[in-house]
């Protein structure tokens, strides 16, 4: 009656374009896209992305898994990408993996293990740069030192 027509071929999808999670908007879960997106707001879970910039008022909390990332605002988990640019209003929590460029400015708050990977996966660069070998290997280190110092303490009056 409307003379409305459906196509016979639904039309693809464009992922050319940026999306953006708003100041107002908090997800949790994982996020997954294969185009670039903008993060104002908060993310509890996992990001995989192609092109991901963290704004000022942004927040992830949770691994990242991208090609490329500038950090303005607050990321608290393992990052592993590319490209890595940290403003100098960013704070990060997290182990940083990169493979191709790392980029710190002054007064970026870092609190993390940094290294340059041959992985753009973060399974792959898990079995590659793993946490608790270091630190494992930091105590025994500690240990040894102490152990050369001073004789120890079995007694005192």
């Amino acid at each position: 009656m409307f003379g409305t027509k459906k196509p016979s071929n639904p039309k693809p999808l464009n992922d050319s374009g940026r999306s953006l999670i708003s100041e107002t908007f908090s997800l949790e879960g994982t996020l997954r896209t294969s185009g670039a997106i903008d993060i104002a707001g908060l993310v509890k879970g996992a990001v995989y992305t192609n092109d991901l910039i963290i704004k000022e008022t942004g927040s992830i909390i949770g691994p990242v898994e991208t090609d490329k990332v500038e950090i303005y605002g607050h990321l608290e988990g393992k990052i592993v990408a590319k490209t890595i640019v940290i403003a100098s209003s960013a704070v990060v929590k997290g182990d940083i993996l990169f493979s191709e460029s790392l980029k710190t400015e002054e007064g970026a708050d870092i609190n993390g293990y940094i290294k340059k990977t041959e992985s753009t996966s973060l399974e792959a660069a898990q079995d590659e740069f793993k946490l608790e070998s270091i630190e494992a290997k930091e105590a025994k280190d500690a240990k040894e030192k102490n152990k050369k110092g001073r004789p120890k303490i079995v007694a005192s009056n």
